[in-house]
C-alpha cells in the first residue's frame, strides 16, 4: 500500500517548485479538490478549470472533427493548450527552478439516464526538471463503480496518483504503475491503456509499462499497433469483425503466418460482402506464454512484439487463461463476428473434460462452452502434425471423451467449428520450440522455417540469443 492521496497532494503542495494547472471535464474537479483540501494549494495550483459547456470547451480547445469529447485527441488538446498558457504567462515571473505541469481529464461518468460507457482519458504534461522539454503521460480508464459520486471519487484518487507518480516515480517502472492504483481496486477502476513520452522516461520502453498493467492484473489486455504504439482496445475493436490467433510466437514461423492467412481467407468466406474488409486480425499472446519460471523476461517479450511488428501485425497481450475468457473479452468490445484460428490439438484441449472440474473452473464444462460458443463466435481448426512421419490431425481425428462426442457433433453440424482445408502442407510440421532451439544453439537452416522479415529482425537485433549480423 502506497501513500494516501492527502499525503501525496500535501507533499506536492509543499514543494515550492512544482506549479501547474488542472483542467477536468465530466466528473467534477476531483483531482484538484485533493490538493485544495490538503493545504498549501496556492503553492501548486495556478488555475483549475472545468469547461462543461461544449461551446465554451470548443472556444478554449477547438472542435473535434469526430464530434466526440471523451477521446484521446480531446485530452491532447487540453494538455497542450493549458501547458502553453501556463508557460507563456508564468515562465518569466516564477523562479527559474520552477517545473510546470498541466493535468487534464475528459470523462463520461455515470449520468442520471444511466446509459453509455463510463470511461475517461486523463494525462499530465510536465517538466521533470527546470527548463526541460515537457514529458507526458496519457491513460485510458474504465470506471466500474455503480454511482456517479463513487466514480468521481475514484477519478480523483487516480488523478492525484498520476501527478505524484510523474514527479517522483517516473524512473521506476513497477512502482510507477502500481502507485497509480493506490487507494483503489480493479473492482472500481481499470487502466487499459497508458503511453508515455519525453525525457522523464528516457531509457524506459513504454511497451513495458503496458506489460506491467497486464502483469499486475490492472487490466485484461493491451493491444500494440504495428509500430509498437499502445492502442485503446475498445476503440480498436469497436464495430470490427475480429480474427484471433493465440500463440507463443517465439518466434513467429511460416506455420504461424499460414495460420493467419488461411484463417483470414476462411473468415472472409463466412461474412457478408460489406463486412469482408471490416476485419481486424490480432495475434494474441497470453501472460502464461510469457512466463519463464514464474518471471516475465522483458527482452523476450519485446522480441516477440518486434517480430510480429515486422510481419505488419498488431498484437494483443492478455490475462485470459482460456479461450472462453478471451472470447468474453472480445465480445464486450465488438458486437460483430469473432473467429479463433487454432490448431487441432487446441480444440482437443478445449474439449478435455478434466480441465473443467470445479476446483479449476467455476463455470464447469457446459458453462465454459457457452461462454466460448457465443452466437457470433466460430473456431477455425488448422491441422496439426508432430513431424513428417506422423498423421495429420483434423477435427475428425482428435481424441475426445465418448461422453462429449454428441457435443462435438453439434458444434460441427452447426458450423461453430470448421476445418481449414487449404493449408500449406509444407509448413504444418514446423514447431516454434524447435526453431527457437536452433537459433539458440547457432544451428544453420532455421531461417528457412520463418518469414524473411522475421529472420532479418532476429539477426539484426540478436533476438533469442541469436548471433548478430555485424
Amino acid at each position: 500500500m502506497g501513500l494516501g492521496q492527502r499525503q501525496k497532494a500535501l507533499e506536492i503542495n509543499l514543494n515550492a517548485y512544482i506549479y501547474g494547472t488542472f483542467a477536468e471535464i465530466g466528473a467534477g474537479q476531483e483531482a484538484a479538490r485533493h490538493f485544495f483540501r490538503a493545504g498549501g494549494a496556492a503553492g501548486t495550483i495556478a488555475k483549475s478549470i472545468s469547461a462543461y459547456d461544449m461551446t465554451m470547451s470548443d472556444a478554449i480547445y477547438g472542435k473535434e472533427t469526430s464530434g466526440r469529447y471523451v477521446c484521446e485527441e480531446r485530452l491532447q488538446k487540453m494538455l497542450d493548450t493549458e501547458y502553453e498558457i501556463l508557460i507563456s504567462r508564468l515562465h518569466e515571473i516564477k523562479p527559474p527552478e520552477t517545473t510546470y505541469f498541466a493535468f487534464a481529464n475528459t470523462v463520461s461518468a455515470k449520468s442520471f439516464k444511466g446509459t453509455g460507457e463510463n470511461h475517461g482519458w486523463l494525462g499530465i504534461k510536465f517538466q521533470h526538471k527546470p527548463g526541460a522539454t515537457p514529458s507526458q503521460v496519457i491513460m485510458h480508464v474504465s470506471m466500474l463503480d455503480a454511482e456517479n459520486i463513487q466514480q468521481q471519487e475514484a477519478l480523483g484518487y487516480i488523478g492525484v496518483n498520476l501527478v505524484y507518480a510523474a514527479y517522483f516515480l517516473a524512473t521506476d517502472r513497477e512502482k510507477f504503475i502500481s502507485s497509480l492504483m493506490d487507494g483503489l481496486t480493479t473492482a472500481r477502476i481499470k487502466i487499459d491503456m497508458i503511453s508515455v513520452k519525453g525525457e522523464a522516461f528516457k531509457g524506459i520502453d513504454g511497451r513495458l509499462l503496458c506489460l506491467e498493467l497486464v502483469k499486475m492484473k490492472l487490466c485484461e489486455a493491451v493491444i500494440f499497433d504495428v509500430d509498437g504504439k499502445v492502442l485503446q482496445a475498445s476503440e480498436v475493436l469497436y464495430k470490427k469483425n475480429v480474427l484471433v490467433v493465440r500463440g507463443g510466437y517465439r518466434p513467429p514461423t511460416n506455420l504461424s503466418l499460414n495460420m493467419l492467412e488461411c484463417g483470414l481467407k476462411k473468415f472472409k468466406s463466412t461474412l457478408e460482402p460489406a463486412e469482408k474488409e471490416n476485419i481486424i486480425v490480432i495475434p494474441e499472446i497470453s501472460m502464461s506464454q510469457l512466463l519463464d519460471r514464474g518471471v516475465v523476461d522483458n527482452e523476450d517479450f519485446l522480441a516477440r512484439i518486434d517480430l510480429l511488428s515486422a510481419l505488419g501485425q498488431k498484437v494483443l497481450i492478455s490475462n485470459s487463461e482460456s479461450y472462453s475468457d478471451l472470447n468474453y473479452f472480445f465480445t464486450k468490445s465488438s458486437k460483430k463476428k469473432i473467429a479463433f484460428v487454432m490448431a487441432s490439438y487446441n480444440l482437443e484441449e478445449i474439449l478435455n473434460k478434466t480441465r473443467y472440474d470445479e476446483s479449476r473452473c467455476g463455470l464447469g464444462l457446459l458453462g465454459s462452452m457457452g461462454k466460448l460458443f457465443e452466437p457470433n463466435t466460430r473456431l477455425f481448426i488448422y491441422p496439426a502434425r508432430e513431424d513428417e512421419a506422423s498423421k495429420i490431425q483434423t477435427i475428425n481425428s482428435i481424441t475426445v471423451d465418448k461422453e462429449l462426442n454428441s457435443l462435438l457433433n453439434y458444434f460441427k453440424e452447426n458450423k461453430y467449428i470448421e476445418d481449414i482445408t487449404d493449408y500449406d502442407p509444407a509448413v504444418i510440421s514446423i514447431w516454434s520450440r524447435r526453431v527457437l532451439k536452433m537459433i539458440q544453439e547457432g544451428s544453420s537452416g532455421w531461417e528457412s522455417f520463418v518469414p524473411d522479415s522475421v529472420a532479418k529482425t532476429v539477426k539484426a537485433k540478436c533476438l533469442f540469443g541469436a548471433k548478430c549480423d555485424v
